[in-house]
């Protein structure tokens, strides 16, 4: 299935989207909004299966056009949102480059901090930020998860997954380090997110997920030039079931929980320049390593990124990130 939600208010209107992204169906019957299908996702899901086998078929009633600007953020107020940075060659990189090493204990546990969840942006909103603090782009996959129990197990989490959508982590790296020397973790250096148009139910995503990982090439482009061509489903020690169950340990997450593994990288960008890298802060942090200095800047006003990830046909998965930076008011 793929869903979405129209831009109303400050939740949205809960549509179906077809198969190939033409046709929608507003279910308020069903549930008004995502967050009350998710509330109620076992009694409602074969409702909203049902609309969407229509909406494929031709026959869904109320059935209209879809415009994709008129998509807010599948979730646009999410319980909790916690974000990782599992892909540990995304951390290796960044500490090499400044003359740093792994912590002995990294494979031990993920590392995750909860960001803001009270307001999502949409997938073309602009990133509104001042180019002073150095702003960055992190393309990632989240997952979207029904009510998770305290204490489940790594290998029973993923079952508690409802949802993927694509996710864009702005990270201000002027703020980012001194915030983390203080040892007490991200806050402003961590605005407002974004998510892509789509959320799709695992099934949609056929072989591309495997229990544990969601596979595909995210191809992420700056200022109209590609800089990453990454592998999604591999180079990260822990899964999503680990991700959930490390922070279940000692809280339930909320229907509508948002939790990401971080920005998506590969170990063999290391010697394959044209996997490039999912954010601006590690493609520096390759530069640096690679050829002694950073060469490709951070966003300015008027610059473009564009986060994709496509299947092994070459087919998009769940629509597009795609924003331009402007100026504080």
């Amino acid at each position: 299935m793929k869903l979405a939600s129209l831009k109303s208010g400050r939740d949205g209107e809960l549509v179906i989207v077809s198969r190939d992204l033409s046709r929608a169906a507003k279910v308020p019957h069903i549930a008004p909004t995502l967050q009350a299908a998710l509330d109620d996702w076992d009694r409602l899901e074969s409702r909203l299966q049902d609309v969407y086998d229509a909406l494929n078929a031709g026959t869904a009633e109320g059935a209209f056009t879809l415009a994709l600007e008129d998509l807010a953020a599948p979730l646009p107020r999410a319980y909790q949102y916690l974000d990782g940075a599992c892909y540990v060659c995304h951390i290796r990189r960044n500490r090499e480059a400044r003359g740093d090493t792994l912590p002995d204990d990294i494979l031990d546990a993920p590392l995750i901090y909860q960001g803001i969840s009270h307001g999502y942006g949409a997938w073309n909103d602009p990133i509104v930020q001042n180019p002073a603090d150095m702003i960055d782009f992190e393309a990632e996959i989240a997952a979207i998860t029904g009510d998770v129990p305290r204490g489940v197990s790594a290998d029973e989490a993923p079952r508690y997954i409802r949802l993927f959508c694509l996710l864009q982590d702005t990270s201000l790296r002027r703020i980012v380090a001194p915030e983390l020397k203080r040892t007490f973790g991200f806050l402003t250096s961590k605005p407002e997110s974004f998510l892509g148009p789509l959320a799709v139910t695992p099934d949609e995503l056929g072989d591309l997920w495997d229990g544990k990982m969601v596979s595909g090439t995210m191809k992420v482009t700056l200022r109209g030039k590609q800089i990453g061509n990454i592998e999604t489903g591999i180079d990260s020690p822990f899964h999503y079931g680990q991700a959930i169950a490390h922070v279940a340990k000692t809280r339930n997450f909320p229907a509508g929980t948002i939790i990401g593994l971080g920005t998506v990288s590969n170990e063999a960008a290391d010697t394959d320049w044209s996997i490039g890298a999912g954010c601006i802060g590690e493609y520096r942090a390759m530069e640096t390593i690679q050829t002694g200095s950073a060469k490709l800047a951070f966003m300015q006003p008027g610059d473009r990124v564009r986060i994709e990830l496509f299947d092994r046909e070459g087919k998009s998965v769940m629509g597009a990130i795609d924003q331009e930076v402007t100026w504080p008011a």
